[in-house]
């Protein structure tokens, strides 16, 4: 098994290598869907959450108002921390079954947005980092999620630098060109980590 760590700013285009990778065969540990799921209704991280930031994060059905809770920790690191500090553990324990229930030959690709903010570098065989230069991401925020450009800024001002990222690669996609340029990065990068998984000789 070859453990993967893929990251890449907010932007940078990481989703869309990670569901690439995915379609080649990856069994592909997505910690922004985890977090989602550990935050559901019901759930001991969304009474963490409502504790420690008040019912006024929850929309009237009860769920999760994302929205407003990222507007909190995104201008408070002291908050964000402590945000990090209830979802993260429990990403990681959920993370750690699906590792356990790959097969013996999978290449394992986390999907780990903040991985370089929370120095877990080692805890992967390879780090993949998407790196696309910030104004694209910008531009990207701004025509594809409809962000405000205030909050798209503050968004990747909250996260690691490129140079932080890049610290830390044993491989880069560069996502700046097409989806087309992208599906060839790719598909060099998959040859790359079977040829990791399965040495030679």
């Amino acid at each position: 098994m070859l453990k993967v760590g893929l990251t890449g700013g907010i932007g940078s285009g990481k989703s869309e290598v990670s569901r690439r990778l995915a379609a080649r065969g990856a069994v592909v540990v997505d910690a922004d869907k985890i977090a989602r799921e550990v935050v559901e209704p019901g759930t001991p991280g969304l009474a963490e959450i409502v504790e420690a930031f008040g019912e006024g994060v929850l929309r009237p059905d009860g769920t999760l108002d994302r929205e407003r809770l990222g507007a909190i920790v995104f201008a408070d690191a002291e908050k964000l921390k402590v945000l990090n500090g209830i979802v993260h553990p429990k990403v990681g324990e959920r993370s750690e079954q699906l590792q356990r229930e790959a097969p013996d030959d999978a290449v394992v690709v986390y999907d780990v947005p903040l991985l370089a903010e929370n120095n877990l570098a080692a805890r992967y065989d390879v780090v993949i980092v998407v790196d696309t230069p910030d104004e694209v991401r910008l531009e990207r925020l701004l025509r594809l999620r409809g962000m405000r450009e205030a909050d798209a800024r503050a968004r990747i001002a909250a996260q690691a630098s490129r140079e932080e990222r890049l610290r830390i690669a044993d491989i880069v996609i560069g996502n700046e060109g097409s989806l087309g340029d992208l599906d060839a990065e790719v598909d060099k990068v998959w040859q790359d980590l079977n040829a990791r998984v399965l040495p030679r000789g």
